[in-house]
């Protein structure tokens, strides 16, 4: 049996997709692992916006200018409301943090299905928001290209270079 690690570990972000759908269960069984997620006072402050439809993808794409992107037969936009996410007493709104914590389900559920995933944040948020026709209080925050990766990039284990524990844990003070 895979351990938690090692699933992790085999996560990158994929940015060559295969020419295939990706099968209904396995594009629930994603979108589960995202709404199944934890969440600050568990209000739950997102949505899941599935595109499929190739129109509709190259829409979403021009906000980001990456012709790689279409090559994905899903994209999931996740959006956050924030007029449902937890507001510290200081005011600091937790919304972006919980769409982190879901996003990364569904990032490690699609590699568990063999499916490749990417975090997208460097998109123009504005045009999105038109596109999508989102209400002021929703924002798009994440766009989630779903598919079965392609050729692997050069760099496939760039991600597993991390920091030494000693440089980030910190025992009882900084």
């Amino acid at each position: 049996m895979e351990t938690f690690l090692e699933l992790a570990k085999r996560r990158y972000s994929v940015r060559n997709y295969l020419d295939k759908p990706v099968e209904e269960e396995k594009l629930h069984y994603v979108l589960e692992a995202g709404r199944i997620a934890p969440s600050a006072a568990n209000y739950q402050p997102w949505h899941f916006i599935v595109i499929r439809n190739s129109e509709a993808r190259k829409m979403i794409a021009e906000t980001y200018n990456r012709p790689w992107l279409l090559q994905a037969p899903v994209i999931i936009v996740v959006c956050g409301d924030h007029k449902i996410g937890w507001k510290r007493a200081d005011g600091k709104d937790h919304t972006d943090i919980d769409i982190a914590i879901t996003v990364d389900h569904m990032t490690l559920a699609a590699e568990e299905m063999e499916l490749g995933t990417c975090w997208i944040c460097n998109f123009n948020a504005k045009r999105a928001i038109e596109l999508l026709n989102l209400p002021e209080h929703i924002e798009p925050i994440v766009y989630l290209p779903l598919g079965y990766p392609g050729k692997e990039p050069d760099n496939r284990d760039r991600h597993l270079i991390r920091k030494k524990p000693d440089e980030i844990i910190h025992w009882e003070k900084f």
